[in-house]
């Protein structure tokens, strides 16, 4: 009886003392969370783009005598030019347009061409739209005082909507730095990678980690890749037939797309306004234009998604818009890697109890 009792306080003693160390252990993660929390955003979309772009630079190393260095620098160069080039072009598009407009309206020599009668058939909004139309075509700064209440109240939140967009690419741009220093330390980073999975599944770790690695590449390219190449070209079409504001379009159309939305719902009225202004054969070829390079997803994606991966394509897209859904841009790669994974395991689950 004595020993039980003995033998029952030592195992107290060591469960109080298990629980106590982690307890702390979770406690000192939770601080660190915290204290993290705001460089969080920038390492995550670092570490992204450096396993998308590591391929990249082993080549442009190779080219450069092996100094990965160079290549490191050479790539974070591009890829903040990337960014700041098109933010440079779409401000003065706006800046430009914005400018003609607020001239035209105050000397009078802004005018709007009036609806077509076929906008009122438009579902829903036709009505609506046609009227807001005519008031405009009529006289516009009639129709601006009439709103001027409403559109007061917008300003604030245009303001706020800026400020955001400027945080966001500052952002981006930090994390395109973050990610050339990553470029360095690829190989220690796959170790530790390694380290980790094997922590938790075991073995097959290191499975896992390149499974994880070539997940978040098929979605840069199958998602990310194929969303810049859809607003490139559908940005070529909008300013060669002079669209007003074509680089806020090219914004819009380049969020859509990397959502899963298609591009249509921005084109479509955008093809409808191109009639109204400008002459029948170059609206019909930036209606063909617009249309194609809308639906390009249907066969890029099956070509680019999920290329590389040993995980059906239809995992790896769920993964990503159920990703998006629940965690922005960045659940993107979250869910497709987490998707991917449990993939990946419950397989296995199905395979060993077969045998």
């Amino acid at each position: 009886m004595e020993n039980d009792k003995k033998n029952n306080e030592v195992f107290m003693q060591r469960a109080v003392g298990a629980s106590l160390r982690i307890s702390f252990i979770a406690l000192l993660f939770i601080l660190s969370y915290w204290v993290l929390k705001p460089f969080l955003a920038p390492v995550l979309w670092g570490v992204i783009f450096a396993v998308g772009i590591y391929p990249i630079h082993q080549k442009l190393s190779k080219w450069f005598g092996n100094r990965e260095k160079l290549a490191a620098i050479v790539i974070s160069l591009i890829g903040v030019a990337i960014i700041v080039v098109p933010i440079v072009m779409f401000t003065n598009s706006t800046v430009d347009s914005v400018s003609k407009t607020v001239e035209g309206i105050h000397s009078g020599t802004f005018k709007i061409s009036p609806p077509d009668e076929s906008v009122k058939d438009w579902a829903l909004i036709g009505n609506k739209v046609h009227e807001l139309w005519t008031e405009a075509a009529n006289n516009l700064t009639l129709l601006i005082k009439k709103y001027e209440t409403q559109l007061r109240e917008l300003a604030p939140k245009l303001t706020s909507m800026i400020a955001g967009m400027v945080g966001s690419i500052l952002m981006f741009i930090i994390s395109i730095v973050i990610a050339g220093a990553l470029l360095l330390f690829a190989k220690p980073g796959k170790v530790l990678a390694d380290k980790i999975f094997r922590t938790f599944v075991g073995e097959k770790g290191n499975d896992f980690t390149i499974l994880s690695i070539s997940t978040i590449r098929s979605v840069v390219q199958g998602v990310i890749g194929i969303a810049a190449i859809q607003t490139i070209f559908l940005s070529i079409g909008l300013f060669l037939i002079g669209m007003p504001a074509a680089g806020v379009f090219s914004i819009i159309i380049l969020i859509l797309a990397i959502v899963q939305l298609p591009p249509t719902l921005v084109m479509i009225p955008l093809i409808i306004y191109a009639f109204s202004y400008a002459g029948t054969t170059p609206a019909i070829i930036f209606a063909v234009w617009s249309i194609f390079w809308s639906l390009a997803d249907t066969f890029l994606k099956p070509l680019m998604l999920g290329k590389g991966v040993d995980v059906p394509m239809l995992v790896i897209l769920l993964g990503a818009i159920g990703g998006m859904i629940l965690g922005g841009p960045v659940g993107l790669f979250v869910g497709s890697v987490v998707l991917a994974l449990s993939y990946k395991i419950l397989m296995a689950m199905l395979e060993d109890s077969d045998a």
